[in-house]
């Protein structure tokens, strides 16, 4: 199974804090369905993670979502007490130390493809193949990131996990596929 090259649609958002980019992921959970693939992309500290918070908590499933950059996979449970009882986990994976779609197979994700919510940080041309439709989501910082990124070291060590500053953000977002013909209604308090 491949997904389509070329998006449905694309939609530009911004966001100023931390918190509205968790408010935006928790608004964009609201729609997602067992089965749907996300994408993310974005420089370190771009948001990725707190974005996918937000998704973890408006899908109700278990606190403490974090970034898996070193077990590469992390499922949530859906909380039969939270906000969707009955929805679906969320899977979160990081491919960033991944070179292939060949490694993401190795994963095996198609087990929990049909019944979760996937989201893959640093997944673009990796995943593609896991659905013949996805949602790309691309998080921009308006400073920092990538100039930061091009001083490091080969042996110097990230911190994957630091908080989100709150600087602006633009979040590009792409529906690729069946299951995306038009963008998803997002209106919501920022």
């Amino acid at each position: 199974m491949s997904g389509p090259a070329s998006p449905a649609w694309e939609k530009t958002l911004s966001a100023t804090t931390a918190d509205q980019t968790h408010a935006l992921g928790a608004r964009l959970a609201g729609v997602l369905q067992p089965g749907d693939l996300v994408v993310l992309s974005g420089e370190l500290g771009a948001g990725k993670t707190t974005f996918t918070q937000g998704l973890g908590e408006g899908l109700g499933v278990r606190a403490g979502v974090i970034s898996p950059t070193f077990v590469l996979v992390r499922i949530h449970p859906n909380l039969p007490d939270g906000p969707r009882p009955g929805g679906p986990d969320l899977v979160h994976v990081d491919a960033y130390r991944l070179g292939s779609a060949a490694e993401i197979d190795d994963i095996d994700l198609e087990n929990t493809m049909d019944t979760a919510v996937t989201v893959v940080e640093w997944g673009r041309d990796r995943v593609e193949h896991l659905s013949e439709s996805r949602l790309e989501i691309d998080l921009h910082r308006a400073i920092g990131g990538a100039a930061a990124e091009s001083k490091l070291d080969e042996g110097d060590v990230l911190d994957f996990d630091e908080a989100d500053v709150d600087e602006p953000r633009t979040i590009v977002m792409r529906g690729y596929g069946p299951r995306w013909p038009a963008a998803p209604d997002l209106e919501g308090p920022r």
